[in-house]
């Protein structure tokens, strides 16, 4: 009597799995590497330049010398145009971190029939382009809990590095650290999450003072609901099943709960002046790298406005 085959144990069936997505990944990684440098290269950057007064080497303005300055401050050559004198003042050069997160969970390798980029492929490219205009306007960026913050040339191969040897969970949302006042934060998720996590994510990640932007990347299936009939719907990370006779029914409820879903997510956003964001996959990568450049700009320019006293 022949006997019946061993059945596979939970921990080789985890590293069964394991080998296939990264092997799935590791040969998606070029396309969407050449995909990000690609948009990178399209998008007009000027984040090196933060428009604020320091050391550096380009020219930002001229203001009034101070009594107290050291006199070798003066540029005599433009106090000499009229009755005051004025000192050059250098833009704000010094670096400082910019931390991505690209939700790297199960939900986000969902990509619905004609879509070209899975929700996991589109945050993966505009993670990495993101990080290469960054790096080039002399930034330091990091991946929390993944990636120590760099300047280095090959930010995204070492990103992409990163990515391919990570042998932690798939978390949605960012592990838990407090920023230092000065940095930035960009989240790229489905955000699908309990709002009660969001809560806390933010709440975390703002506490020292710094500034974010949220991003939520969805599926067009996801947004418009465009299902009818007799359909299972599967939650990916161990929510289980449901089964609709008529999914076509359930369409304006699902709409609502989403719009409730993001209004929730706006109010708290809001409350910390973060940027808040929806995504959808078959819209252009290079529009949504154009949204976070813009959000990142008008919050440095809003700091300067305080700073100055021009602002609330």
């Amino acid at each position: 009597m022949a006997q019946a085959p061993e059945q596979p144990n939970k921990e080789t069936l985890a590293v069964r799995r394991a080998d296939g997505e990264s092997r799935t990944l590791a040969a998606s990684l070029p396309r969407l590497m050449l995909e990000a440098r690609r948009i990178a290269n399209n998008v007009t950057h000027g984040l090196h330049g933060r428009r604020r007064a320091g050391a550096g080497e380009n020219f930002w303005q001229y203001r009034r010398f101070v009594s107290g300055e050291p006199a070798q401050n003066v540029d005599w050559r433009r106090s000499a145009r009229d009755d005051h004198l004025y000192v050059r003042e250098l833009e704000w050069e010094a670096a400082h971190t910019v931390w991505l997160w690209p939700d790297r969970s199960a939900s986000m390798a969902y990509a619905s029939k004609g879509v070209r980029d899975s929700k996991l492929e589109r945050a993966l490219i505009v993670t990495f382009a993101l990080a290469e205009l960054l790096v080039a306007g002399g930034e330091r960026v990091g991946v929390p809990g993944l990636m120590n913050p760099t300047s280095n040339s090959n930010v995204i191969d070492r990103m992409a590095q990163a990515i391919l040897h990570d042998t932690t969970s798939r978390d949605s949302l960012p592990p838990s650290f407090v920023p230092s006042s000065l940095a930035e934060i960009v989240v790229l998720s489905d955000f699908w999450s309990p709002i009660s996590e969001i809560q806390k994510m933010l709440a975390g990640l703002s506490s020292s003072g710094a500034h974010g932007s949220l991003v939520q990347v969805v599926d067009p299936a996801e947004e418009g609901f465009p299902f009818s009939g007799r359909v299972e719907f599967v939650e990916p990370e161990g929510g289980g099943a449901i089964t609709a006779g008529r999914a076509e029914t359930w369409a304006s409820d699902y709409v609502a709960l989403v719009a409730a879903h993001r209004d929730q997510i706006r109010i708290e956003t809001g409350k910390l002046d973060w940027l808040f964001s929806t995504h959808t996959t078959s819209r252009s990568a290079a529009e949504l790298l154009l949204f976070l450049h813009a959000g990142m700009t008008t919050a440095k320019g809003v700091e300067r406005g305080v700073k100055a006293g021009l602002g609330a």
